[in-house]
């Protein structure tokens, strides 16, 4: 039977099957799609935009091309001295004389070049305010503004940023210019649909959508990185155009992007308008930025570090630094506590803090809560200004004379500080405390970065003078059941960090 079977698959009496399978999967097809569109769509579901046209028709005319051209003085150049009848003398000779550079030892000037670049911005304002990223610009002479209708417009400066690369600009025209507005980027969440405009490339307005990949990446472009991630391409070019949520406001400047290749592979980056528009605002009134200043060092807070300090979890941002001309130190701010909230907004980690210190108005009165050895509690700063010059001076330790003992602990070498020591690892004459002489390095310390020639100056926030007091601190945390230990280090020039070690 099985043979009867096999002989009768390629006749012609299988041929019909064919047509009646297509017809089944039809009519399975128009089944489906009618019972799915009798189904609701759940309510976080969201059809897709039709089109993107009517929007970008909308604000397209507020998005410019940048033009900035840099002039730049060539330094004299010289023939190199080669060797008399050397087989590329008439090679060097003509190359630098084709160049107006001279031959033959002639220092004949050159000519100026000119370096150009091509970015994006966008009108924020119908008098002609236009906003653009800081490098689009960088040191330009010679700035243009052109419009999509093909008008070109000379620009000035108003203000620049380098820290959150933001530039604003000011042309002059004749009638009232098509402006869009900045919309409310914290709001935003990963998976909004979001739309740029640009210049990619030199090639003119271009119109790319995708959604919100991201928020609050850090990039380790500067000390403000708090930035929208979006798959929208973002190519060479874009850099200073808008980044628009879908009721036509700019949430976002597009800034970077992340490629192996210089192109865009669905990895961009914008300035969020929440942190956009404060240092616009300064640009605009002051041609400069005037951001707070709290005057503390800080360094994250980890898991061993947030047990040792009694924390509960790891949050905040522990000082490990006070300037003492800074604002902080008049507030009783000291070194070990942990800030949670700064004027009512939450320190999740160290990064939050320095963009909204900066954020904040230069002399305001604000509460700043702090854990400070497992107790909250809250003191009143007013804020200074940040100077971009200004640099923190390094802490000054209490003078005391320690003993020249030498102990083992944490996977330390210890000894009291002494002369010999202090030449050896050229540490300041000023520094005080128990200086490590060796680090085992399979140790958690190792692990941890400390390194021979530093010195120990606190054990969980208290300090230490000798090799003994740092084994009898070590001894009570382990009677205490604590799990590590907080120590502040110190590097030969006095400047200090907190590391949290194992001590089980």
């Amino acid at each position: 039977m099985n043979t009867a079977t096999n002989a009768l698959a390629p006749s012609t009496t299988a041929l019909p099957q064919r047509p009646l399978r297509r017809l089944a999967a039809s009519c399975f097809a128009v089944f489906t799609v009618v019972a799915t569109a009798a189904m609701p769509l759940p309510a976080y579901a969201r059809a897709t935009p039709e089109s993107f046209a009517d929007l970008a028709d909308e604000v397209t005319p507020a998005v410019v091309n940048i033009s900035a051209s840099t002039t730049v003085e060539a330094r004299n150049r010289t023939l190199p001295q080669l060797p008399p009848g050397t087989p590329f003398e008439d090679l060097f000779e003509e190359f630098f004389n084709r160049r107006g550079q001279g031959g033959n030892g002639d220092s004949t000037p050159s000519r100026p070049r000119s370096s150009n670049s091509l970015g994006s911005g966008f009108v924020i304002d119908p008098s002609g305010i236009v906003v653009t990223n800081n490098h689009v610009i960088g040191d330009a002479n010679d700035i243009s503004v052109i419009f999509p209708d093909g008008t070109r417009l000379k620009a000035e400066i108003v203000g620049k940023d380098s820290k959150v690369d933001l530039a604003v600009l000011k042309v002059k025209s004749d009638k009232p210019l098509k402006a869009v507005k900045f919309g409310d980027s914290e709001s935003i969440r990963p998976g909004d649909w979001v739309m740029a405009i640009g210049n990619p490339f030199g090639l003119g307005g271009s119109v790319t959508a995708g959604i919100v990949s991201a928020r609050g990446r850090n990039i380790e472009s500067g000390p403000y990185d708090n930035y929208i991630q979006t798959d929208a391409s973002i190519n060479k070019g874009n850099s200073g155009g808008p980044l628009f949520n879908m009721n036509g406001e700019v949430i976002g400047i597009n800034t970077a992007i992340l490629s192996p290749t210089g192109g865009s592979v669905g990895i961009g980056f914008a300035v969020p308008a929440s942190t956009a528009v404060p240092v616009i605002d300064q640009l605009r009134q002051f041609g400069e930025t005037r951001r707070g200043w709290l005057g503390v060092r800080i360094q994250n807070v980890d898991d061993a570090t947030a047990e040792a300090l009694n924390l509960g979890t790891a949050r905040g941002a522990l000082i490990a630094g006070i300037d003492d001309k800074g604002p902080a130190k008049p507030a009783g701010l000291e070194v070990g506590d942990v800030i949670v909230r700064f004027d009512g907004k939450e320190v999740k980690d160290s990064r939050d803090l320095p963009r909204i210190v900066a954020s904040t108005p230069v002399g305001k009165a604000v509460d700043v809560a702090i854990v400070r050895k497992g107790q909250e509690m809250t003191r009143q700063v007013t804020l200074g200004r940040l100077e971009d010059t200004e640099k923190q001076a390094s802490l000054q330790q209490p003078s005391t004379e320690p003993p020249t003992a030498t102990r083992q602990a944490l996977g330390l070498n210890m000894s009291g500080m002494t002369d010999e020591l202090r030449r050896r690892f050229s540490l300041k004459d000023n520094l005080k405390g128990v200086v490590i002489t060796r680090v085992d390095p399979n140790s958690n310390a190792s692990d941890k970065r400390i390194q021979a020639g530093e010195v120990i100056v606190e054990v969980n926030q208290e300090p230490v003078t000798s090799p003994a007091d740092v084994t009898k601190k070590i001894d009570d945390l382990k009677a205490q059941g604590r799990k590590s230990a907080l120590l502040l280090v110190a590097n030969a020039q006095g400047e200090v960090r907190f590391v949290a070690l194992s001590i089980e």
